[in-house]
């Protein structure tokens, strides 16, 4: 790899410690049994597919605006700065929250999550800057193959600690928890160095004496002419879908094992070892592009989850515990095998589909379609589990997201090297 793709690569390994630790293990756990200590289960759970709707929704709004300004010469690093400054310093702040604070405790991840988010839109807007066409598929998914590993050393270390917590001084797990929180942001920050160093901007728009004015009349331009990104416009309908499928497991997979009685600890091993076998498979993913085609990876990562989905809405049904969690350890298998190859090869055959001097404009599209499509995900597991109070109907309602997404993505023509 040249520096540039190395650095890219990095950002990856930094910032997927925030997607263990916060997104998807110990914070989730953290609200329910302590920041929403008192709250009924299934209360909680709707709380936070809320939460986390609310937050993708001001990041879809946002998100085709700010990329379209980005796009002038020397800006996506700027607004890359913004969202990870903001994302750190709330992952930082989650250290404060407290017993009870269930209110605080989301309003804080909002905003680290809104931080997360934002920085996601103008990190993948640099993969053209990057790397080559015939380089993308294999760039990309080792962004994914990496970040698992670089998460998992954070979160060993935050496990240690948690467990560890009596020979520490501490009479419970909470501080220890708390510190994880102040680890994750740690890290994230020191590893993101390399990438403010040494990434450029190298495809851009020249600079313009109105550019928040030139920028939205741009983006009128594309929406009134998105006839010419036919292509385009076939491939974000079928993403809508499919990753809405894929954000809501991750997002909403640790309060609903916990509501079915999966134990903090076997979930807390069963996520770390999702991280170290979705790290082969990812790149594993980016070589079997290079033979069959991304489009068709992306086929294979939309069956798996479509079986995943199946055989999760009988998780709640199961009469044994003991049976529950040998189910949950075949599903959380096959999340490893295909999450971080479906969504590193979506960012990729996007990146060869889009003008790249309108990257950052274009991945702002990118984004909306990601986030307005993850609202819907966590208020279906909200509305359906809540209403029916049982979550089984909510992971139910996800399988039509998937078969959606992958009808529409029959129909992209992909541009493949």
């Amino acid at each position: 790899m040249t520096r540039q793709e190395r650095s890219w690569v990095l950002y990856d390994w930094a910032n997927s410690a925030y997607s263990i630790i916060i997104t998807t293990a110990i914070f989730p756990i953290f609200f329910k049994s302590v920041a929403a200590a008192g709250v009924e289960g299934y209360l909680s759970t709707a709380w936070w597919g809320y939460a986390n709707g609310l937050y993708t929704l001001i990041l879809a709004v946002l998100a085709p605006i700010l990329g379209t300004i980005a796009d002038y010469q020397a800006k996506k690093m700027k607004f890359f700065l913004a969202f990870f400054l903001l994302g750190v310093i709330a992952t930082l702040g989650l250290y404060l929250v407290a017993q009870g604070e269930w209110v605080k405790a989301l309003l804080i991840y909002m905003g680290s999550a809104l931080g997360f988010s934002g920085a996601n839109i103008f990190y993948d807007a640099f993969l053209v800057d990057v790397t080559t066409e015939d380089r993308m598929d294999w760039i990309s998914t080792s962004g994914y193959g990496w970040g698992y590993i670089g998460s998992t050393i954070p979160f060993v270390l935050c496990l240690v600690l948690i467990t560890a917590h009596e020979s520490l001084g501490f009479q419970s797990s909470v501080p220890a928890v708390r510190i994880s929180f102040l680890v994750t942001g740690l890290w994230w920050l020191f590893f993101t160095i390399p990438f403010l160093r040494n990434v450029r901007q190298v495809h851009f728009l020249e600079s313009s004496a109105s550019p928040v004015r030139d920028s939205f009349r741009r983006l009128g331009e594309t929406l009134r002419g998105i006839r010419q990104y036919r292509n385009l416009a076939i491939f974000l309908g079928a993403y809508f879908f499919y990753i809405d499928g894929v954000d809501t497991i991750i997002k909403m997979a640790t309060p609903i094992a916990i509501d079915v009685g999966i134990g903090e600890s076997v979930l807390l091993i069963v996520l770390m070892v999702i991280q170290i076998v979705a790290f082969p498979f990812a790149l594993l993913y980016g070589r079997l592009a290079r033979r069959f085609s991304a489009k068709a990876m992306l086929f294979t990562g939309i069956g798996v989850y479509v079986v995943i989905t199946l055989l999760a809405f009988f998780l709640p049904f199961l009469g044994s515990q003991e049976a529950k969690t040998a189910l949950f350890w075949v599903l959380s298998m096959l999340v490893a095998t295909s999450q971080g190859g479906i969504q590193a090869l979506s960012r990729s055959m996007y990146g060869k589909l889009v003008p790249k001097e309108r990257s950052a404009e274009f991945f702002g599209f990118y984004n909306i379609f990601g986030k307005f499509a993850a609202i819907m995900g966590p208020f279906l597991v909200a509305f359906f589990g809540g209403v029916m109070r049982n979550t089984a109907f909510g992971i139910l309602s996800i399988n039509l997201l998937f078969v959606t997404g992958g009808v529409l993505l029959f129909f992209v023509r992909p541009k493949e090297n």
